[in-house]
């Protein structure tokens, strides 16, 4: 199997975004315990991996019939008939068990959180994108587990620092997914996918999108507000959730797909900078 091919069948970048997200909780999970085991940090960080690309590669083998539709997907492997569904799904489930072994090693709540994430994602998301937008909704939960599941990796409970995590990336997911939607949407259509909040490219659409992403306003400010972290966070997270927010409000205003592209850049932006400034400045203020 070339890399190539691996890449695109475990979603190589999607699966560093996850895995860079579980990793900077961890290590603000671990700041509240007063040290750093850069041990449990690597086998998240692999364990992660692993655990993200299985549910990517479950993804694609539910969706072989449907990515060979669409002109994004129809060169992964699967589709192109250069992998067969029995070796993706026996890659699969090698990667899937070892990662949650990985991650099971480090403690149980951080190893039932994963499979709770691989099973939401692939067996619930995934057959939903063709029946409803409520897939999204159903998305956002596995999506947003990532932060949630590095930070328990490092302190074992679900506490208010750990829900902060979730909220942010929840919340964050849904401007970031019908950025996506709208950009792909016919695309999408050729599979039948209904992810856009209305189902079309519309003004109702828009304005969800920008009711969403307004709520990150305030979301994102929560580390403050909770005195997790200081003012810098604070102040980095104001300033590019309104820039943010401005991205979204000219989707609103000019429905073209080019706003939308715009939207979707900024959103690959937006949250590795407000995590790593959570980061920056929990570390500052010694909690």
């Amino acid at each position: 199997m070339k890399w190539s091919d691996f890449s695109k069948l475990v979603k190589l970048r999607l699966t560093f975004l996850v895995v860079f997200s579980a990793s900077i909780s961890f290590l603000i999970g671990s700041r509240v315990n007063g040290e750093i085991n850069w041990t449990h940090w690597l086998m998240l960080i692999v364990g992660g991996f692993l655990v993200t690309a299985a549910a990517n590669c479950f993804n694609e083998i539910i969706e072989k019939d449907l990515d060979r539709l669409m002109r994004r997907t129809a060169d992964r492997p699967i589709p192109a008939g250069r992998m067969t569904t029995g070796q993706a799904l026996v890659l699969g489930l090698f990667m899937g068990i070892c990662g949650t072994y990985l991650l099971g090693s480090l403690n149980f709540t951080t190893g039932y959180l994963s499979v709770f994430s691989i099973l939401l994602y692939a067996f619930a998301y995934t057959p939903l994108k063709r029946k409803s937008p409520v897939a999204v909704f159903v998305g956002a939960i596995p999506g947003a587990l990532p932060p949630l599941i590095g930070y328990v990796a490092a302190h074992e409970q679900v506490d208010a620092i750990a829900l902060i995590l979730f909220g942010i990336q929840f919340i964050w997911q849904f401007p970031h997914f019908w950025a996506i939607a709208w950009v792909l949407d016919d695309d999408y259509k050729l599979a039948g996918f209904r992810l856009l909040p209305s189902g079309k490219r519309n003004l109702t659409s828009a304005i969800v999108t920008f009711i969403f992403t307004l709520i990150l306003v305030p979301v994102s400010l929560l580390p403050t507000w909770y005195h997790f972290g200081g003012y810098y966070v604070g102040g980095v997270s104001l300033v590019f959730s309104l820039i943010f927010l401005y991205l979204a409000f000219t989707l609103l205003r000019t429905l073209k797909i080019e706003s939308a592209k715009r939207l979707m850049y900024g959103s690959f932006i937006y949250l590795p900078v407000v995590q790593l400034m959570f980061l920056f400045d929990f570390i500052g203020k010694g909690k």
